[in-house]
């Protein structure tokens, strides 16, 4: 099942996370957010990880610029749009980059806000809580039941307040092709708490 680590800062983090064994590791480029790291920063993260560790860069509403200049200077191998980017940021996205993977976050506050899942084509969807003041990394979690029946023509993940206590839970009852979690397993807003995120992975893996 995919996994993937989200909101780390530090290089040093990343290498020890990525030797837990996660399916992917998530840096921040977004500006004013606490878990927020520089384009010198997130290739520095990059470089501490290695495949077959996907290296994700996560962005809200980007301009074209900003998301150029970061997947030139960091060696990513995807991308996470986290905001109301438009189905044609998209596309031009995996025209200039078919490399890259490319997640688009939808942030679910009704059960009508599933049905934009449908608009985008991209390698996975993923789910998160909608906050008015945050975009992520908020710790709430989406009513479950309304995810029973989400049947979306691309895998999707599961994001939003989940913790080495409830991803099994979150897993037998949706069965989603991967999670996300972020604050979940951190001592402090971008700072990860190692033995966390080695229990987080080991009880995702005792359910997948």
């Amino acid at each position: 099942m995919f996994c993937k680590i989200c909101g780390v800062t530090q290089p040093q983090q990343a290498a020890a996370i990525a030797q837990l064994g996660p399916s992917a590791i998530g840096t921040i480029g977004v500006p004013g957010t606490p878990r927020y790291v520089t384009p010198t920063a997130m290739a520095a993260i990059a470089r501490a990880i290695h495949p077959p560790i996907h290296r994700i860069g996560v962005f809200l509403d980007p301009d074209w610029d900003t998301l150029d200049r970061y997947l030139t200077i960091a060696d990513l191998s995807g991308v996470q749009l986290h905001g109301a980017e438009p189905p044609a940021l998209v596309a031009r996205l995996r025209a200039a980059f078919p490399h890259l993977i490319v997640i688009k976050a939808l942030r679910i506050s009704q059960p009508a806000d599933l049905l934009l899942a449908a608009q985008y084509d991209v390698d996975y969807l993923l789910l998160d809580a909608y906050d008015p003041h945050r975009a992520g990394g908020t710790g709430q979690t989406i009513d479950w039941n309304w995810l029973r029946s989400f049947a979306p023509p691309v895998p999707w993940l599961l994001a939003g307040g989940l913790t080495p206590d409830n991803v099994a839970t979150a897993v037998e009852r949706l069965h989603p092709a991967g999670v996300d979690v972020s604050s979940g397993v951190e001592s402090s807003p971008g700072i990860k708490d190692l033995d966390r995120v080695a229990q987080f992975l080991r009880v995702l893996r005792a359910v997948s």
